[in-house]
């Protein structure tokens, strides 16, 4: 299962071209409203989520978890309790970590980024706390990947498939979409 967890002000881009991506990789991804099920982007598209934090349940089935950007929604997203244990949960057990745009910032603030490559907007690298900042769309390191913003958004959820399946898939995936 993968956690897409989405804020007031989420980038709407960042969170649902890596949900349809994902799904169309058939992976069971669950959006996850932080506090309630209904959820306004930074540019004012509503979401109905699947599921709210306070019903999430972290344990084995869990692959991954992935923070969008966008502001304020990841100041929202590094606030919430339930989304740190979500972190703390995946880096103790290696479960697989995708931040777009600022949410990389909130790995960088926990010092989890030291010594990986990683991506983030433009202005955030010095949030990204020791990391070896990669210039490049996004950026795998073990498994934390990072992405830099909505127009780098299908290359986020190509790399997560990459990481969660197989590179195959991913440019099985790309090649579909007529993503080049």
């Amino acid at each position: 299962m993968i956690y897409v967890f989405l804020a007031d002000g989420f980038e709407e881009t960042e969170a649902t071209a890596p949900v349809d991506l994902l799904r169309r990789a058939k992976k069971d991804v669950v959006t996850v409203g932080v506090g309630k099920n209904t959820v306004t982007g930074s540019h004012k598209i509503t979401v109905l989520t699947d599921t709210t934090t306070d019903k999430i349940v972290l344990d084995d089935s869990l692959e991954m978890i992935v923070l969008p950007g966008g502001m304020p929604g990841t100041l929202n997203l590094e606030a919430d309790e339930t989304v740190q244990k979500a972190i703390d949960f995946c880096i103790e057990n290696n479960k697989i970590i995708g931040a777009i745009c600022a949410a990389p910032s909130i790995l960088g603030h926990k010092g989890l980024l030291k010594g990986r490559k990683a991506v983030c907007y433009t202005g955030f690298e010095k949030e990204l706390t020791g990391a070896v900042i990669a210039d490049c769309p996004a950026v795998a390191d073990g498994n934390i990947v990072t992405s830099r913003g909505a127009g780098t958004a299908l290359d986020f959820g190509l790399k997560l498939i990459e990481v969660l399946d197989s590179k195959a898939l991913s440019e099985q995936i790309k090649s579909a979409i007529l993503f080049e």
